[in-house]
């Protein structure tokens, strides 16, 4: 149906397309690096001879993956937080704990299509489970570690409940899988550092969380099979490396099953078959969540990663899976608040090659405020860019894992932090830790309720869908068309009100999606967004706008500027 022109947000271009910056081959020569034409790809090589005008072009024609761009289009994701944590009440466990402890009795027990009724009450459409956190407690029945819940009442596969549960629910599925590995930790190692501990103790020198958990576990060893920075030499290897008796055995012999040959050390070549029974048992994966963490490093044990070997094999298994910290994936937003910058950029530089490297080789840590400006990607460490948006995540409670004393985060916080992650062109990761009982809390379940219904009712519609204005709003929604890029780097926004033009918000990044929030409601028949720099020409999405509940018209109320 068509609108009259006052009724339709507007948007002016002010900057558009940077000149063309690539030369021409000299006549009889043949064309180098930086002669070709800049191609859309999810990630660029910076040459030698890109000149400054040429990497921003690149930067502009960075696009997403296939996979990313429908991972963006998930705006909100639940984190569950569950495991051998959750029956002993620790935050981080030390991977000597018994595994009867995880207790649930039965599948019976865990009540997981509760838990999906309360993560898409809340707006989710994907879920994450954390399948093994720092402390190596594996919630599927591995076929490589003693350290599962093969071992515990029940032998429930907490791993192919969820999934199914899942898809059931019609959510995406993620699965977060940590690199250390408490239960995997050398036992003679472990016996020496509990030693170094008591002493400490004794001292009355203070100990870290680890420590601390270490000591409460008193002797007892790690549960595995002491692999994790064990020293052992990086040797050829078969994956799926097949055991006695495997069910597997068939499928790999008749190519049923995809075969990998890699060189790993013992604790690499066990990560590589949790992988893969992973993807081959469970999958579709659509994000593997890849933990930096390492709680032993400071205390003189680590375990070196060949990424590399990881991201091709995971990519082979699945190409549209995002992998968190890994390449054509996601990044750490920089917080575990849920709040993404005011300048949130999805083009990143890297100094190293992505696919080589954890955390996507970011020259500069995640937690600076300025990851992906102009300064930044014309910098001399740059030698990459690659599309790799962020994620926020934050826990409803104080803690990850739930906790019988802590109390849920109000629906109006969740808002505000909606507003400050997917309103800044990040997807929120919001952790929701079912309890011992196998379910969410209830008042958990009424605190995502509430938000969930909150953001339906501010967001689920545009306003001028329902006719020509004047419309009375204290929301503002912008985005790009990220298939194209992103570019936008200054914008304003106006509105005509009482038939003047006025200032109502500027920014710098737009992105997947933006929010403006307005401190007072504005009502305009007219809005108009102008683009006042920006890396190559815009492709912007219609301007949409929304009130939040109780918002009333208050024109003459609101600071305005012409």
């Amino acid at each position: 149906m068509a609108r009259r022109p006052h009724a339709l947000a507007a948007l002016v271009l002010a900057a558009t397309a940077l000149p063309a910056t690539t030369p021409s081959p000299a006549a009889g020569q043949p064309p180098g690096p930086c002669d070709r034409p800049v191609r859309p790809a999810s990630q660029m090589t910076v040459e030698p001879c890109d000149t400054p005008g040429r990497i921003i072009e690149k930067a502009a024609d960075t696009v997403p993956t296939k996979g990313q761009l429908a991972w963006q289009q998930r705006e909100v994701t639940a984190f569950t937080h569950f495991g051998m944590n959750t029956f002993t009440g620790r935050e981080w466990g030390s991977g000597a704990e018994d595994e009867k402890l995880f207790d649930v009795s039965g599948p019976a027990r865990i009540d997981v299509d509760q838990w999906m009724r309360a993560y898409k009450a809340a707006g989710a459409e994907q879920v994450m489970l954390t399948v093994k956190h720092h402390d190596g407690f594996v919630l599927y029945p591995s076929r490589y570690s003693p350290h599962t819940v093969a071992a515990s009442p029940g032998s429930p596969d907490v791993v192919g409940a969820y999934v199914k549960a899942a898809r059931k629910a019609g959510l995406k599925v993620g699965l977060y899988l940590s690199p250390s590995d408490g239960a995997e930790l050398p036992h003679a190692w472990h016996a020496r550092w509990v030693e170094e501990i008591r002493r400490k103790q004794q001292e009355g020198k203070p100990l870290t969380l680890p420590e601390r958990v270490a000591l409460e576990d008193g002797d007892h060893a790690p549960r595995g099979l002491g692999r994790f920075g064990n020293g052992s030499k990086a040797t050829p290897r078969t994956i799926p490396t097949l055991v006695p008796g495997d069910d597997r055995a068939a499928a790999v012999r008749n190519g049923t099953l995809p075969v990998f040959r890699i060189r790993a050390d013992d604790y690499e070549a066990y990560y590589f078959n949790q992988v893969y029974e992973l993807f081959t048992q469970y999958g579709p994966v659509d994000e593997l969540w890849l933990d930096g963490a390492n709680p032993w490093t400071d205390s003189g044990i680590t375990q070196k990663y060949d990424v590399a070997q990881w991201f091709r094999m995971i990519h082979q298994l699945s190409p549209d899976t995002v992998v968190f910290a890994g390449p054509q994936g996601a990044r750490w937003v920089g917080n575990e608040n849920g709040i993404a910058r005011e300048t949130e950029w999805s083009v990143t530089p890297s100094a190293q090659d992505p696919w080589t490297v954890m955390a996507g080789g970011l020259p500069n840590d995640s937690t600076d405020p300025d990851i992906g400006s102009r300064a930044r990607l014309l910098a001399p460490t740059t030698a990459f860019l690659q599309w790799y948006p962020a994620e926020a995540d934050v826990s409803l409670r104080p803690g990850w894992f739930h906790h019988p004393g802590e109390r849920p985060k109000s629906p109006g916080r969740l808002m505000d932090l909606y507003e400050k992650s997917v309103g800044r062109n990040a997807s929120l990761l919001l952790n929701v830790p079912p309890a011992k009982d196998g379910r969410i809390a209830p008042e958990d379940v009424a605190s995502l309720t509430a938000f969930g219904t909150a953001v339906r009712r501010t967001y689920g519609r545009d306003l001028r869908a329902a006719g020509p204005g004047p419309w009375t709003f204290d929301r503002i929604g912008l985005a790009e068309d990220i298939r194209h890029g992103q570019r936008v780097e200054r914008f304003t926004v106006r509105a005509r009100t009482g038939g003047t033009w006025v200032t109502l918000a500027r920014g710098t990044t737009i992105g997947h999606r933006r929010i403006l929030a307005l401190p007072w409601p504005v009502t305009a028949d007219a809005v108009r967004v102008t683009v006042q720099e920006a890396r190559g020409r815009t492709y912007l999405r219609p301007v949409t706008l929304h009130a939040t509940p109780g918002a009333r018209g208050g024109g003459a109320s609101y600071t305005l500027t012409s």
